[in-house]
């Protein structure tokens, strides 16, 4: 059987920068995202909410008996056996800590529910830093960083992203009954605010990650920068709604790509930060222990 793969078909953006890296690093962080779309996809699929929650229950307990440092028997099926039992090999390889991937199923499984209705920024946090954060420190581990400022950016550059995808799916979730912000464009243009400060803070940090793994993360972090920035140039919830899913061509990744020329010099030239974000990281704590996960 031939391998679906996830990275190519569903994430153009992320697809178009792991062309920089190498087939072993790129294939494994395409497990990585595959690991990730079964979670949504479950969470996601038109079906009774009972159903998705049985079929989520049966993907959990097949992911924790399989992990190695639980139970060493791996002889029960599941339909995605395969995809589960490559992000615990990727784990195994890269010293990617079970919380970590814990967080991500519990970010999603929040989803799971008649109505997900999110309020404050302290929640908001939580919830991008389960979903996407964690997915942030397993590429980072993916790609042999172990500085522990620059997994702290590798986790704001995936809330950076999160936020972004919050902001540009507002009508989307709106339909599947998900608010996890106000949906008017002025909680719009917040949001990707509060996503700009953690693409700034995910910078510097960028200079701690090994030199021919470097490029990719520059292209992925422009490129998803800019759906945001595409979203702002709408000025109007009218616009807003009326432009579809946003998102960047081809023609503009090659735009961005040249330009992450300039940011990768810029790397090499700024002195890296003290993490700008430790207040947002110290509310998250207030329920997920990051110091733990790092």
């Amino acid at each position: 059987m031939i391998k679906k793969n996830y990275l190519a078909l569903f994430a153009k953006s992320f697809n178009w920068a792991g062309f920089f890296l190498p087939k072993k690093i790129y294939d494994d962080c395409a497990k990585l995202y595959a690991f990730c779309r079964v979670l949504d996809d479950i969470a996601d699929k038109k079906a009774d909410l009972d159903s998705k929650i049985e079929k989520f229950n049966k993907m959990k307990i097949f992911f924790k008996n399989s992990f190695k440092s639980i139970n060493n028997d791996k002889s029960q099926s599941y339909e995605n056996e395969t995809i589960i039992l490559d992000i615990i090999n990727i784990a195994e390889n890269y010293k990617i800590k079970k919380i970590i991937i814990e967080d991500l199923i519990d970010g999603v499984a929040s989803d799971l529910k008649k109505r997900v209705h999110i309020r404050s920024v302290k929640d908001l946090l939580i919830y991008s830093y389960r979903v996407a954060g964690t997915v942030g420190l397993m590429m980072a581990k993916i790609l042999k960083v172990n500085d522990r400022r620059a997994l702290k950016g590798a986790i704001d550059l995936g809330i950076a992203m999160q936020l972004t995808n919050i902001a540009r799916d507002v009508v989307e979730d709106k339909k599947m009954n998900r608010e996890y912000i106000k949906p008017d464009f002025e909680n719009i243009q917040a949001t990707l605010k509060l996503a700009e400060m953690f693409y700034q803070s995910s910078f510097s940090s960028i200079q701690k990650i090994p030199l021919r793994y470097k490029f990719s993360i520059i292209v992925a972090r422009r490129i998803y920068r800019q759906i945001g920035r595409k979203i702002l140039q709408k000025g109007s919830m009218k616009n807003y709604e009326n432009s579809g899913k946003i998102y960047v061509n081809n023609f503009e990744k090659i735009y961005q790509t040249i330009i992450s020329i300039f940011d990768l010099i810029l790397v090499y030239l700024k002195e890296i930060e003290t993490h700008q974000r430790a207040e947002e990281h110290a509310i998250i704590s207030q329920e997920v222990d990051l110091d733990e996960r790092i």
